[in-house]
């Protein structure tokens, strides 16, 4: 049995409405100046003002930072610390998608510990204590409300660093499904794609473990069962609430079992043609499904048995490709692309993305270890 070392650092508060009780929580975590890092479609859509309004109701003086984007870079955290260093916050609330999240604990890395990102690429570098943060998920996909990790770019090479502390891990974890229904169709789509990932790749890693088992399966249970539905009907709250749930847990499996080859061959889609996460994830999964299926079909049965349980004892491989065959009939039903060549991928790109997925982090953890050969297979299977 695998050894795990396993402490779960953070309070999540569930429900429709919970919002609505974040100045209590952050007086709670002991904030009485309030930094809110929000993206600008979180502004636009209500979500933070609501949680101002709401900080404002509990007396605390509140300041805000949205100058940042998708995939935040080093950039965008440089000058977040600015805004930082001039309000001088003592609670750090991240009220958004996992960008949101994600650029709210780069602040705190740099704030509270100093120095410059890249000090930070790896695990446990933090020197200082640092602040306390809330996070306020409004999307159901990364999963970054229950991880220590922050991802982000170098502005520079363009290369995502999973920079991880257990000090970076957010004290309280606000879920409010009611803040997801407002997500663009799109952002819905590959939000959840992502997260469904997540739970798949969790679910087979080299560190997956008693614990992260637990939340991988029960986080791809929710996942697999709502996703269509708020496809279908975008306002179904207990499918919303479903999809957010699924989200939270999956990234505690990440916590836990972190991700394998899926993720890894997804970077640098996005590091070298800015293709959408969720879109590069959704297009290469099915690819590493059949891959590691050589070693975990019979895991592979257990999830799908999950959502089909009319299926029984299947024969070898089986599993594997009904697994990722419904993955692929997901992707297709949220209008994502199947193929990379739409992305403007061809052939001649192959080689490349193979040499950068080779140095990403997260395949170190796939169940079977992965060649440049290998990555260069699954980019020529998505053509």
């Amino acid at each position: 049995m695998q050894k795990f070392d396993f402490q779960q650092r953070t309070r999540f508060v569930f429900g429709a409405g919970s919002v609505q009780r974040l100045g209590e929580l952050a007086r709670e975590c002991g904030g009485t100046k309030v930094l809110v890092v929000s993206d600008s479609g979180v502004v636009s859509a209500g979500h933070f003002q609501r949680g101002v309004d709401a900080l404002l109701s509990a007396g605390l003086q509140v300041a805000s930072f949205h100058d940042f984007r998708e995939n935040p870079s080093t950039e965008h955290v440089a000058a977040g610390v600015r805004v930082a260093h001039e309000f001088q916050p003592d609670l750090l609330i991240g009220l958004g998608g996992g960008s949101s999240m994600d650029c709210a604990k780069g602040i705190n890395f740099l704030f509270s510990c100093g120095g410059k990102m890249q000090d930070y690429w790896g695990v446990g570098k933090a020197q200082s204590p640092m602040l306390p943060m809330i996070a306020v998920p409004t999307t159901a996909g990364t999963g970054s409300e229950a991880q220590s990790f922050a991802l982000i770019s170098d502005a520079v090479t363009h290369v995502k660093m999973a920079c991880g502390d257990p000090k970076a891990a957010c004290k309280i974890a606000v879920l409010d499904p009611e803040l997801t229904i407002t997500q663009p169709e799109r952002v819905t789509a590959l939000t959840g794609i992502d997260a469904i990932s997540h739970a798949l790749e969790t679910y087979v890693t080299k560190r997956r473990n008693t614990m992260s088992v637990c939340f991988s399966r029960e986080a791809w249970k929710h996942l697999a069962t709502s996703f269509v539905r708020v496809l279908k009907e975008p306002t179904d709250l207990e499918a919303r609430s479903g999809m957010q749930l699924g989200a939270a847990l999956a990234g505690m499996a990440i916590e836990s079992s972190m991700l394998g080859a899926a993720h890894a061959a997804a970077n640098p889609l996005t590091a070298q043609f800015g293709v959408t996460h969720g879109q590069a994830v959704g297009v290469m999964l099915p690819h590493i499904i059949r891959f590691n299926g050589q070693q975990c079909d019979a895991w592979y049965a257990d999830l799908l048995r999950d959502i089909q349980p009319e299926v029984g004892t299947l024969p070898p491989g089986e599993a594997t490709e009904r697994l990722a065959a419904v993955v692929t009939h997901w992707v297709q039903l949220a209008g994502l692309h199947t193929t990379i060549q739409p992305l403007g991928i061809g052939s001649s790109h192959i080689v490349d993305l193979a040499i950068d997925a080779m140095k990403q982090w997260t395949g170190t953890f796939n169940p079977i270890s992965v060649t440049q050969v290998d990555f260069e297979k699954f980019y020529e299977y998505a053509l």
